[in-house]
């Protein structure tokens, strides 16, 4: 029975196949319309939100972690001090996703219900910053010094020794915080994955506040006043971001190939790869010639792929699907959620086309380093 689950946690956890499975299920569990919301219902997926549903999950995930550590495959890469965070991680990931998703669903009840949100106060009911808000500040401070003392005490520093030149780590892994972008780097050229799209979520994170219009759900938690903007922001964190980093941990092993949690990391193991640019595509396997010497003609199409997406499809929904939207928000704020909106579609459209037709670049000028 063990073994069964083994087998078919090993198989889940190939990347197509689990990323496939979040991005299916996240919008059930983050319902963004009528009709995902029924399908929610019908499965019984807004039980995860409950205490019932909080004590199932943390189980489930304490179970899979005591299985891990019980396999000599698993053990090793659980019990490394750099993974420890992630452990955590994997815990406090549900934890504050079920306490906002619980108190939303709450307050969405209260509300319908023709009550106040739950962190509704009365405005001559004040409530000051000292000494009020520093005790509480300064408690947590205390007992979060305690935990890292404690941390520090139990768990040992995962320091290595000197760097060696004849003796290469592998895999050589960036620091767990880190291994989102390190992933990205499977699709996407350095400048682009390490400087580009880190700077993309910086800034759409900061811009948040200055494009959002929605005057519902400010300063109380609710669902269904922000349902749309919670699931892009789900996704875009859970998905593109939390779940990069645990793939990194615990499935990337030597030569940076996948496996599953409790496979045995075989550095012999070998995976056939062939990346195509989308020139290549063209010119060599559809037309069956050379690639030309000119850029301009060896990559127009890839030109057009990427400038199609990135400044003609917005102005396209303007126009059609989304003209209320570019109503509501104006052309300034239409334009810039659509350039993060699409921009953060690019990872997953790019990570779908390198596993199915390890398509490579849209655009190849490797004279000047310079790769999309």
């Amino acid at each position: 029975m063990l073994d069964a689950f083994k087998s078919t946690v090993d198989y889940l956890s190939a990347p197509t196949i689990s990323f496939s499975i979040l991005t299916v299920v996240t919008p059930i569990l983050f319902p963004p319309t009528d009709w995902f919301d029924k399908i929610n219902r019908k499965l019984g997926f807004y039980l995860l939100w409950t205490k019932t549903g909080l004590v199932a999950a943390m189980a489930a995930i304490t179970f899979f972690f005591i299985v891990g550590y019980m396999d000599t495959n698993f053990n090793v890469i659980l019990t490394k001090a750099d993974n420890f965070p992630i452990v955590l991680m994997v815990y406090s990931i549900y934890y504050f996703t079920w306490l906002a998703m619980h108190k939303a669903y709450v307050n969405d009840e209260r509300l319908e219900s023709g009550l106040k949100p739950s962190e509704y106060n009365d405005p001559d009911d004040k409530v000051l910053v000292w000494p009020d808000l520093v005790y509480i500040e300064f408690i947590a401070l205390i007992l979060f010094t305690v935990f890292l003392v404690i941390w520090s005490i139990l768990v040992a520093a995962p320091l290595e020794e000197p760097a060696n030149p004849a003796a290469t780590p592998n895999p050589s892994k960036a620091p767990w915080y880190f291994l989102g972008l390190q992933e990205m780097l499977v699709y996407y050229d350095p400048w682009i994955a390490g400087i580009v799209l880190p700077i993309f979520c910086v800034v759409g994170l900061m811009a948040i506040p200055y494009m959002d219009i929605n005057k519902k759900g400010d300063g109380y938690y609710s669902f269904k006043e922000r349902r749309v903007g919670i699931f892009i922001f789900m996704y875009g964190w859970i998905v593109l971001w939390l779940f990069l980093i645990v793939l990194g941990t615990f499935f990337r092993g030597p030569n940076w190939n996948f496996y599953g949690p409790f496979e045995y990391w075989d550095s012999h193991k070998i995976v056939a790869l062939n990346s195509v640019s989308l020139s290549e595509y063209f010119w060599v396997k559809l037309l069956g010639k050379g690639l030309p010497e000119n850029i301009l003609l060896r990559e127009w199409l890839g030109f057009l792929t990427v400038g199609g997406y990135l400044f003609v499809l917005p102005l396209v929904l303007a126009k059609t699907v989304l003209k209320d939207m570019f109503k509501a928000y104006g052309p300034t704020r239409f334009v810039a959620l659509m350039i993060f909106g699409l921009v953060m579609l690019s990872l997953p459209l790019k990570m779908y086309l390198r596993w199915i037709a390890n398509l490579s670049y849209f655009i190849s000028i490797p004279e000047y380093f310079f790769n999309i």
